[in-house]
């Protein structure tokens, strides 16, 4: 397995490196929230991309209930994993990682990562929501264990052991 560490997004400085990678070797809709079909990036959409961001700088404990973490292989930045609190107390997982750096195990390593950052914070249970046909997020998820189920509006719903 691919071997990764997590470094809590918390700055401008970490963020806008963040950012490049996304706009260099991502599609929006890949990465940011309500950029579902979008393949290409522009300014606003960075700009959007950059407050989701900031706007999670508070943490689990902050107004967003969300930590973002930047993956880093060899200490370049690959991708983003990040960990919320849901309201039931339960805590959702999500992983993407730059387009020419998929296929090497980095997701998979990212999501091990993340485990142990959560087990650490004790967190008790953690969820994870794909779509049917994302096989890449699919393959990653079963190989830590999870059961997925139908989840409303065409997804799956991941709950880990």
């Amino acid at each position: 397995m691919a071997f990764v560490t997590l470094q809590p997004i918390v700055d401008d400085e970490l963020l806008e490196l963040v950012a490049e990678v996304a706009a260099t070797d991502a599609a929006p809709h890949e990465v940011m929230p309500g950029a579902e079909g979008v393949d290409q990036w522009t300014d606003e959409l960075r700009a959007g991309f950059l407050a989701f961001h900031r706007g999670r700088f508070g943490g689990l404990d902050g107004p967003a209930a969300e930590q973002g973490y930047a993956v880093l292989a060899q200490d370049e930045v690959v991708g983003v994993a990040r960990l919320q609190r849901h309201p039931d107390g339960a805590h959702e997982v999500g992983i993407w990682i730059a387009a020419s750096r998929r296929g090497e195990g980095l997701g998979t390593a990212a999501l091990a990562a993340l485990r142990t950052r959560a087990a650490q914070l004790g967190v008790r249970e953690l969820v994870a929501d794909t779509t049917a046909t994302n096989v890449a997020a699919l393959t990653m998820l079963r190989r830590h264990g999870v059961r997925l189920t139908p989840g409303g509006g065409g997804t799956l719903r991941g709950r880990f052991e």
